[in-house]
C-alpha cells in the first residue's frame, strides 16, 4: 500500500479510537448508575422513607446528565462505520449490522423511552409503577450494552459466518451461533460489572466529599452504603469474570494473550504468569521477568497441563497459515474470472478458513501470489500487536481492579459499623479514587482493540483493508473537528455535574408552595 493510503488507516484508527475512548467515559457510569437507582428506589416503595426517594431523584438527574453527553457521542461513531470504514461496512454488514439494527430498536428506544418517565413521572405514576421505570431503564442500558459487545465479540471471534464468493461478502450461517458467541458473552458480563464498579465508585466519591464538607449526611452515609455492598460485589465479579474474559481470549486469540505476556516463546505447562518485566523490541525478549507459577496456565487453558504458544510459535503458524491462503486467493482470482469453475470454487472453499492470512500481503505488494518467501515472514510478523503497551496496560488494570476490591471492602466494614464518617483519610481516599475506574476501563478497551491488530475482524479482514476511499485531509479535518466537539461536550458534562454536586439534592426538592401570611385585623380603638 502506498504511503497515503495507510496515513488514512491510521488516521482512521485514530478517530474512531478517540471517539469511542470520548464515548467509554459516559457509558460505565450510565450502566452503573442505573442498577444503583433501581436500589435506591426499590427501598423508597419497600419502606417509604422520603429520604431514599430524594436519593434517586438526586442521584437520578446525575444519571441523566451523563445519558444525555454518551448518547451525543455514541451515535457518530455508527456513522463512522460508512465515512471511515466503508469496505468493513460492506464486507461483514451483514453479519455486524444486524446486532446494531437490535441494539437500536430494542435497547436504546427503550431505555430513551423510559428515562422520560423517569424524570417526569414521579407525580403522575404510581411508587410501583415508577419503580418499574426505573429498572426498565437499567433493562434498556444493560440491553444496549449486550448488542454491542455481541457485534464487537464477532469481531474478536468471527462466528456463525461465511465468505460468500458468488456476493463476495462475509453472510450469516448460524445467527444463534453470533448471538451466543463465548467471546461477546464473557465480554458483556466483565464490560457491564466494570461499569457498576464505575457507577459505584462515583456514589461513593461524591459522598465522601459531602461527609469532609459536612453536608447532605444522611443521604452520603446511605448512598455510600448503597455504593460499598454494590461496590464489593461488582469488583470481585469484575476479577472472576475477567479471569472468564483471559480464558476465553486463550481459547480464540492466542496471539494477544502471547503480547499481553510479552511472551516470546512458548510457555511450557504448567505456564507462569509474568508479573513484571521490561519487554525488548528490537532483542524479542522479555528482561528481568518476576513470574507466578502455574498462574497463566490456569487463567488461559484452565489447566497445569497445557502449554501456551509463545510469539515466535503463534507467527511461524502464521507464515503457515498465509501460504495456505495463498492457495485459496489463487482459487478465489480464478473464479472471478470464470463463475463457472468448479474446481476453483472448490479451492477456495477448502482454504477459506485461512484467506484472510493471505491478505496480510496485500500491505506490502498488490499481486500477493507473486511474494516472496521474506514477505510471507514480514506479513506473519505484521501479526504482532504492539507488545510494550498492551504489556503495561494490563497489568495497569488487573493492579486497579484488586484495589477497588480493597477500597471497597474498607467501604463496606466500616459501613458495617456505622463508622463511614470516622475516619478522614478514608473519605479523601474515596474521593481521591473517583477517576480510576475510568482509567482502568480505558485501559481495559485498549487492550481488547489494540490486542486484535492487525485484524479489524480477527483472522478474516486486515485493518488497512478496511477502511473508505476518502483522502487523509478529509480524514484530518473530521478528526479535528470531532475532537473538539467531544472535549466541549466533555466539559460541559463536568460542569453540569459538578454544578448539580454543588448545589447537593435541596436543590431538586420538590417546592412547597406557603400561602402568605394574612395581615393582622384592625382593633378597635377603645
Amino acid at each position: 500500500m502506498t504511503a497515503a493510503a495507510m496515513d488514512v488507516v491510521q488516521l482512521s484508527r485514530l478517530q474512531f479510537g478517540l471517539t469511542a475512548m470520548y464515548h467509554f467515559l459516559f457509558v460505565p457510569l450510565t450502566l452503573g448508575l442505573a442498577l444503583l437507582l433501581g436500589i435506591m428506589e426499590s427501598i423508597y416503595v419497600m419502606t417509604g422513607r422520603e429520604i431514599w426517594r430524594q436519593m434517586t431523584k438526586f442521584w437520578g438527574t446525575l444519571f441523566g446528565i451523563n445519558f444525555a453527553m454518551g448518547v451525543a457521542t455514541g451515535i457518530t461513531m455508527e456513522f463512522q462505520f460508512g465515512t471511515n470504514w466503508a469496505y468493513y461496512s460492506h464486507y461483514v454488514g451483514d453479519v455486524f449490522g444486524a446486532p446494531l439494527a437490535i441494539e437500536g430498536l430494542m435497547a436504546f428506544f427503550l431505555e430513551a423511552t423510559f428515562i422520560g418517565l423517569f424524570f417526569f413521572g414521579w407525580d403522575k405514576l404510581s411508587k410501583v409503577a415508577h419503580l418499574c421505570v426505573t429498572w426498565l431503564v437499567a433493562l434498556g442500558s444493560n440491553l444496549s450494552a449486550l448488542w454491542i459487545l455481541i457485534a464487537n465479540g464477532w469481531m474478536q471471534h468471527p462466528v456463525g459466518a461465511r465468505f460468500n464468493p458468488d456476493t463476495m461478502r462475509m453472510e450469516v450461517t448460524d445467527f444463534a451461533a453470533v448471538l451466543f458467541n463465548p467471546v461477546a458473552q464473557a465480554k458483556f458480563v466483565h464490560t457491564v460489572s466494570a461499569g457498576y464498579v464505575t457507577g459505584a465508585m462515583f456514589v461513593l466519591s461524591v459522598s465522601a466529599f459531602y461527609l469532609l464538607r459536612g453536608r447532605h449526611v444522611d443521604l452520603a452515609k446511605r448512598s455510600m452504603t448503597v455504593a460499598a455492598s454494590f461496590g464489593l460485589a461488582a469488583a470481585l465479579s469484575v476479577v472472576v469474570l475477567g479471569d472468564e474474559s483471559g480464558y476465553t481470549t486463550g481459547e480464540n486469540q492466542k496471539m494477544k494473550i502471547a503480547a499481553i505476556e510479552a511472551m516470546w516463546e512458548t510457555e511450557p505447562a504448567p505456564a507462569a504468569f509474568t508479573v513484571f518485566g521490561l519487554p525488548d523490541l528490537e532483542g524479542r525478549h522479555t528482561a528481568y521477568e518476576v513470574k507466578v507459577p502455574w498462574m497463566l496456565g490456569l487463567i488461559a487453558t484452565r489447566s497445569l497441563d497445557k502449554e501456551v504458544p509463545g510469539i515466535r510459535d503463534l507467527v511461524a503458524r502464521a507464515e503457515s497459515r498465509i501460504r495456505t491462503g495463498l492457495t485459496a486467493y489463487a482459487g478465489l482470482e480464478a473464479f472471478k474470472r470464470d463463475r463457472t469453475d468448479a474446481a476453483a470454487r472448490a479451492k477456495l472453499e477448502a482454504h477459506a478458513g485461512d484467506l484472510g492470512h493471505a491478505l496480510l500481503l496485500k500491505k506490502i505488494r498488490p499481486d500477493i501470489l507473486a511474494a516472496t518467501e521474506a514477505e510471507i515472514a514480514q506479513a506473519a510478523w505484521s501479526t504482532v500487536p504492539p507488545v510494550s503497551p498492551l504489556f503495561w496496560s494490563f497489568r495497569i488494570m488487573v493492579g486497579l481492579g484488586f484495589g477497588f476490591i480493597t477500597l471497597f471492602a474498607v467501604a463496606f466494614w466500616l459501613a458495617c459499623r456505622r463508622r463511614l464518617d470516622a475516619h478522614p483519610a478514608f473519605l479523601w481516599t474515596a474521593l481521591l479514587a473517583l477517576p480510576l475506574p475510568w482509567v482502568a476501563a480505558e485501559l481495559g478497551w485498549y487492550v481488547a482493540e489494540v490486542g486484535r491488530q492487525p485484524w479489524v475482524i480477527e483472522g478474516v479482514l486486515p485493518t488497512f483493508l478496511a477502511v473508505s476511499s476518502v483522502s487523509a485531509a478529509n480524514v484530518r479535518i473530521t478528526l479535528v473537528g470531532f475532537v473538539a466537539f467531544y472535549s466541549a461536550l466533555l466539559v460541559i458534562d463536568l460542569y453540569l455535574m459538578g454544578k448539580t454536586i454543588r448545589l447537593g439534592p435541596e436543590a431538586l426538592l420538590d417546592p412547597v408552595i406557603v400561602a402568605p401570611r394574612p395581615a393582622p385585623l384592625p382593633v378597635a380603638a377603645e
